[in-house]
């Protein structure tokens, strides 16, 4: 079945990307889980977000999940996290359109500070709820022509996007984003190999 899972909005500082929105559908965890799978779900974003270039797209393939990114020249960046079935042009066309009303709305000098709670941008859910069906997307995708010149770099995992000698394992010890909680969870999904893997 078709999912989107998250959208996020970042601003690609130096030398960490800082979260500006983000939005979620984690209904289809369980509810003991979800908190856990956000925090992972927010960090994989940061990570990829802080490993791509501007004026970059990539698809980064994850066990059950596809997260794709677009860093934009001014260093504005989006990040959604879906299933394999999401298309993938639908989703950067998503992530184009989204950053574009993003811009519009909210001005530059906010995007160095900006916090989730001081950034006023409501209408990012909204965008999760409509686009769970990709077929909403269509006339949407038809305006996009210009995405399909694009170059979209498809990863088969994150550890593919990673810098030489770093290990995700690694990134989630040293972690000051993750609970410790979500530290342990991310171990035992690792161990079953289950919902929130990302490693």
């Amino acid at each position: 079945m078709v999912k989107l899972f998250a959208l996020s909005v970042f601003y690609k500082g130096s030398p960490e990307a800082r979260l500006l929105k983000s939005t979620y559908d984690l209904q289809s965890f369980s509810f003991f889980q979800r908190t856990a799978v956000q925090e992972f779900m927010t960090f994989a974003s940061k990570t990829l977000v802080e490993r791509t270039q501007p004026a970059m797209r990539q698809s980064v393939k994850q066990d059950v999940y596809m997260c794709h990114v677009y860093v934009r020249t001014d260093n504005l960046a989006g990040v959604l996290i879906a299933d394999h079935e999401y298309p993938q042009r639908v989703a950067h066309t998503l992530i184009t359109k989204i950053l574009e009303e993003f811009a519009a709305k909210i001005s530059t000098d906010q995007w160095q500070t900006g916090t989730e709670s001081s950034i006023d941008f409501s209408i990012l859910p909204s965008y999760l709820a409509k686009y769970q069906d990709p077929k909403e997307a269509d006339a949407l995708t038809k305006m996009q022509n210009d995405l399909d010149e694009t170059k979209i770099i498809l990863k088969n995992t994150i550890e593919a996007v990673l810098e030489r000698g770093e290990k995700l394992d690694d990134m989630v010890a040293k972690s000051e984003n993750l609970s410790i909680q979500s530290k342990a969870f991310y171990k035992t999904a690792k161990k079953t190999n289950s919902c929130c893997n990302f490693g």
